[in-house]
């Protein structure tokens, strides 16, 4: 008995779930945005072990309606305003069905040229679209990669800043005594998370204060990275940022750069959410700097519409990345790869296996063109500022900033406790999602602007939904 499903079958139920699929876009912005089930819910109607016998598709895309989408939460619905966006768009699916269809290893070149030389000149393209430093394409210096998030950027850029600090000598005697990292309170998890990773130890990272905008304080740092030079340490890394999460604030890039070059130290820079604005080329002062960046990430997956997973690193300098992570053991020795004539991307990051990412962005890219995808994000730009409009001319809402890309941090004037009642009033009615984030003990609503679908009808209600909510009787102050 042969139990694979034929190409027939997949013909059949490929093209239902394609209907499936296209229908949930048509009808997402009529779901509940966060998800109502209590946990176990979705657990307690799944069974114990897997079925002895085959099912049939119909029977599962039926638990797919009755038991799995009660318990999505809808991050392409255009109320989703919560965290940052992690948007996409039927190009990108498109290619992702495709990478998947392919189901290519493109580990090394020799595995699938197609997989490496695709990537290699989407990231190329991507240099010239937002204008960043020309070091960064394959052509010069440094070269591109598409990792998965920007947690693993980070944590590559602080591998290859730990084995050029210490002369490639750390990969083979695992010593990294001295070594000292530097973040400012407001930099994302993933650097701590990275530093835990290659065992430094979280007491060797230091965290830079920020001022009223809550942007790194260059002269701090550079306070610091002194202290730490004088008691013998090593400072090897520092990670800036444009557009932090809790804020969207922007770190000096540029003086953080050069405080970098005086002390050889590795910058990074992440735009994880924020990178994608640098396709206007009016927001570009705010990248800034880069020009002095070791390694730079941001990630299509959230504001480019590219389906996660799609981070795009690029480093200065790739012939430090690829020592510090090369390994060739004698299954991937080839010919093309010991001529040192291709690019081998197994050796940019941690894993070994990778996915054919770029077919998605590639999609993208050619669908919308550099005028679709200015369109869309300048239009998310300007409902951002509409929003901020709306706030500062409240009574009773007020900004923390003026916001420099499509994050709105606002907050109701009645104290902590009575805007942390008004989010779960909003999320838990399920029309629109928002989240949070505390700055000087202070809780403010984050509004964020980007989804795909997202119109300023969709905007002008949430904002209709935050007044009407405020003004309920279980929304009044204490």
């Amino acid at each position: 008995m042969n139990y694979h499903m034929t190409p027939d079958q997949f013909r059949e139920e490929g093209k239902k779930l394609i209907d499936w699929i296209a229908d949930y876009y048509e009808q997402v912005e009529n779901y509940p945005v966060m998800s109502q089930v209590k946990p176990g819910d979705i657990s307690r109607q799944l069974p114990d072990s897997a079925p002895e016998s085959g099912e049939d598709f119909s029977t599962m895309m039926k638990d797919i309606d009755q038991i799995i989408m009660p318990g999505i939460t809808h991050w392409q619905s255009p109320n989703f305003f919560a965290y940052f966006q992690s948007n996409n768009s039927f190009p990108s699916i498109l290619g992702d069905l495709l990478s998947s269809g392919l189901g290519v290893q493109g580990m090394l070149w020799a595995t699938s040229p197609a997989c490496t030389e695709l990537e290699t000149k989407v990231m190329d393209w991507l240099v010239d679209l937002m204008g960043l430093p020309a070091h960064f394409k394959s052509t010069a210096s440094g070269g591109g990669v598409i990792q998965d998030t920007a947690s693993s950027a980070v944590l590559a850029a602080l591998l290859a800043a730990r084995e050029r600090k210490t002369k490639f000598s750390c990969n083979k005697t695992g010593d990294n005594s001295g070594l000292t990292a530097y973040i400012s309170t407001q930099t994302h998890s993933s650097v701590e998370k990275g530093i835990k990773v290659i065992g430094l130890g979280t007491d060797r990272l230091r965290h830079i204060p920020v001022d009223e905008l809550f942007a790194l304080r260059p002269e701090l740092l550079e306070q610091q990275i002194q202290r730490d030079l004088t008691a013998g340490f090593k400072p090897f890394f520092v990670c800036a940022t444009i557009g932090t999460t809790s804020s969207n604030a922007i770190d000096p890039i540029k003086t953080i750069g050069e405080i970098c070059r005086k002390y050889d130290i590795w910058l990074h820079v992440d735009a994880a959410m924020s990178g994608t604005a640098a396709i206007l080329p009016n927001f570009r002062s705010h990248f800034e700097g880069l020009e002095l960046a070791d390694s730079y990430a941001f990630n299509p997956h959230k504001w480019m519409f590219t389906n996660f997973d799609c981070d795009c690193f690029w480093v200065a300098d790739k012939a430090v990345l690829i020592k510090t992570l090369s390994i060739l053991p004698e299954y991937l020795k080839n010919e093309a790869t010991e001529k040192g004539a291709v690019i081998d991307y197994r050796d940019w990051h941690v894993q070994l296996g990778r996915r054919f990412r770029s077919l998605k962005l590639w999609f993208v890219l050619r669908h919308y063109g550099a005028n679709g995808l200015r369109h869309h994000i300048a239009k998310h730009i300007d409902m951002a500022q509409q929003f901020a409009h709306w706030v500062k001319t409240s009574d009773e809402f007020e900004l923390l900033n003026e916001p420099p890309f499509n994050l709105v941090c606002f907050r109701h004037k009645s104290g902590n406790e009575f805007n942390k009642r008004l989010m779960d009033s909003l999320n838990n009615e399920g029309k629109i999602y928002l989240s949070h984030a505390v700055l000087n003990k202070t809780l403010w609503l984050r509004m964020s602007i980007g989804q795909t679908q997202t119109e300023l009808k969709h905007v002008q209600e949430a904002w209709r939904l935050i007044q009407e909510s405020a003004n309920k009787s279980e929304c009044t102050p204490e």
